[in-house]
């Protein structure tokens, strides 16, 4: 007897996709995590972001340290002149004299070839100085900056998101448009360690700008470098710290910060702290002044 098999193709076991329930739940899911990853995201962000700002006022510090290490303990001027020898007998501000001590002498020679007109002095590059960006002198932080540019500043000067204490650095009128310091690095009469020497500022502000290349207060005093600036500003340059404001309520007379809940300054001992959204006026005024004679408040 013979058996006949019917042979029949294998079919492949087919499966269903999503359905939609599954699919929502996958996207909820979704969702749910990148709603817990995006704050931790931003806090690491801001932290990076916090620790190089930190190491740049750094750098600054220990360049004011080694600019007076090699120049018999004076203090860089907030501004040197062609009528100002002791200065370097160049028109240029404080993050001009510095730049050979945080590794950029080439800018810096550039600069001072033409010690009448440091910032329009041609690059090997054929742009000018001022049209240089200086890493060191820009947070990461800061919102009023883009690619080196401040945001009222665009095509015409770079920016800097630090300025150096007028108090300390710029208080004494010397020759040309000089703005010198009152003291040396060694007989500031508060300490080293209880004195600011350089604090946060936006680079663009409602009323200003903050250009690292700027030749002097004499110039305008909306553009130079700096803060506490009392000869122009008066008693009001004294004010608190600004934190996280807008560009359009930020004043060029005072520090302002993005960071949340501190400004980051640079004492005159090389040391780097922030100072808290707590701080009062005459605390803030006393670690500015180098001479008041008074502690600084515990809300320092």
């Amino acid at each position: 007897m013979t058996s006949r098999f019917c042979l029949r193709p294998l079919r492949a076991r087919s499966r269903g996709g999503f359905t939609l329930i599954e699919l929502l739940v996958v996207i909820a899911i979704i969702a749910i995590l990148i709603g817990l990853l995006l704050p931790a995201v931003q806090k690491v962000r801001a932290a990076a972001a916090r620790m190089s700002c930190s190491n740049n006022l750094k750098q600054l510090g220990l360049a004011v340290a080694n600019y007076a290490g090699s120049t018999g303990d004076r203090l860089p001027p907030l501004t040197s002149s062609t009528g100002y020898p002791q200065g370097g007998n160049y028109q240029g501000s404080i993050l001009v004299t510095l730049l050979p001590y945080i590794e950029q002498t080439s800018l810096y020679q550039v600069a001072v070839s033409n010690p009448s007109n440091t910032w329009d002095t041609l690059t090997a590059s054929g742009t000018a100085v001022r049209l240089q960006s200086v890493k060191t002198y820009m947070c990461p932080s800061d919102p009023t900056l883009q690619d080196g540019w401040p945001a009222n500043q665009v095509g015409n000067w770079k920016g800097a998101s630090y300025g150096a204490n007028f108090q300390v650095f710029g208080a004494v009128r010397a020759g040309g448009n000089a703005d010198a310091p009152r003291y040396n690095i060694g007989n500031i009469p508060d300490g080293s360690s209880n004195t600011v020497a350089f604090a946060e500022t936006y680079a663009a502000t409602g009323d200003g700008s903050n250009a690292w290349a700027w030749p002097g207060i004499d110039w305008s005093a909306t553009m130079p470098p700096v803060v506490a600036n009392t000869r122009s500003w008066g008693t009001t340059a004294f004010g608190v710290p600004q934190f996280s404001p807008t560009q359009a309520v930020a004043r060029k007379a005072f520090s302002q910060s993005a960071h949340t809940g501190s400004v980051l300054v640079a004492l005159m001992d090389g040391s780097v702290r922030g100072v808290s959204g707590g701080v009062n006026q005459l605390t803030w005024q006393c670690a500015l002044q180098g001479d008041d004679g008074l502690p600084l408040g515990s809300n320092w």
